[in-house]
């Protein structure tokens, strides 16, 4: 199996979650944390058309590509299903990609969020042999997918498209045996299929690094690493992970993964052990596993304007540890937006949502819960 052996080490930026600075991208924090992950010796960077509503990939410009010559750097971009309708649509789409991070070309290019549903679109819209016609023509280099449904559905996709290269996949030790994620069956399917594994969500949108005192207690026994650290290298360990991406939104967060990634080892067996007690914990919490992607709030999806990632936030918080700050977080995430009682059930937000979340009646919960008289 070819593994990709232009990228340096199992470490990528995965540039979803940017510092921001008044609903901007702060570049001067980003080109910082750029510098030093390059400086550190990785190169893997993954952007898509939509993260923060377009801005990901103009940050990319302005704060790698302008800046590095094109042999430091491998980039990923995304082929995302909202973009278009028809095959006809696809070259516009890549062209504008390329131009908006400055390039010629993609080193990967990823038929993004896949699920049976949006499976079905590209193939209509015959989306997968156009980007092999543009691996052909030097548009892109690796085709591959991002993937978010069960594991038969990944099967399927494999079976039907061999020529995929790679595979990027949400899997972190919370929903590794998760009914929902899959995220072991998920990976095993790569396995059968000889295809390397990208990793995202290793740390599951923040939630295994704000961890329950309950939870938190069986890493501090450890002395040692970050609560990032524990996520991401338990990623790290499976032999078949190339890169494990973090979407970092402080240059204190790039130096902590930096400083556990750049020599990688993977979990002992003490840490381990430790990871299967936070994960216990967890799965006893009443938590919505939401991980802040947003697409359900991105592009306008939500015609009410409800930050649904923010009330669920404010709901695990308040299963975590009811106190006056949880209300506030609540009363502040609905100031000049959407409660939760105001969702009027279109189900837009469960088309796109990648954890297959029933938002709607979560949001039922989420009023029950703090919009009480």
């Amino acid at each position: 199996m070819e593994q990709f052996e232009f990228i340096n080490g199992k470490f990528g930026f995965g540039m979803m979650r940017l510092p921001m600075k008044n609903e901007e991208v702060d570049n001067e924090q980003t080109k910082k944390m750029v510098d030093f992950f390059i400086d550190h010796g990785f190169n893997y960077f993954d952007t898509a058309h939509g993260y923060i509503g377009g801005k990901s990939e103009i940050a990319v410009r302005e704060c790698l590509t302008s800046r590095y010559d094109r042999s430091r750097y491998i980039l990923t971009n995304k082929l995302t299903g909202t973009y278009f309708n028809k095959q006809e649509d696809i070259r516009p789409l890549l062209e504008t990609q390329l131009e908006a991070c400055g390039v010629d070309y993609f080193d990967f290019y990823l038929m993004h969020a896949q699920n049976s549903d949006i499976f079905e679109k590209f193939q209509k819209c015959r989306a997968y042999e156009t980007a092999f016609e543009l691996k052909k023509e030097g548009k892109v280099k690796h085709v591959g997918i991002s993937f978010h449904d069960k594991a038969d559905v990944l099967d399927r996709i494999l079976t039907e498209y061999p020529q995929i290269e790679i595979v990027q996949i949400q899997f972190n030790y919370l929903d590794y045996d998760s009914a929902s994620v899959e995220s072991r069956r998920v990976y095993e399917v790569c396995e059968k299929h000889d295809k390397p594994v990208l990793v995202m969500e290793p740390v599951k949108g923040g939630s295994l690094v704000n961890l329950p005192e309950d939870a938190q207690k069986y890493f501090d026994e450890l002395n040692g690493g970050s609560n990032a650290s524990y996520a991401i290298r338990f990623a790290a360990g499976f032999k078949n992970i190339r890169v494990v991406l973090s979407g970092m939104s402080t240059f204190e967060q790039m130096q902590d993964n930096v400083s556990f990634m750049e020599n990688f080892e993977p979990l002992n067996e003490k840490e381990m052990d430790a990871v299967r007690k936070v994960t216990e914990v967890f799965n006893s919490k009443n938590m919505i596993p939401c991980t802040a992607c947003r697409y359900c709030v991105e592009e306008n999806t939500c015609p009410m304007d409800i930050r649904i990632p923010d009330l669920f936030a404010s709901y695990n918080s308040a299963q975590i540890k009811r106190d006056w700050n949880v209300n506030h977080y609540y009363e502040r995430a609905v100031s000049n937006h959407g409660k939760a009682s105001d969702c009027v059930k279109c189900g837009m937000c469960e088309s796109v949502c990648p954890q297959h979340l029933p938002i709607r009646s979560l949001l039922e919960k989420v009023a029950a819960e703090f919009e009480k008289q």
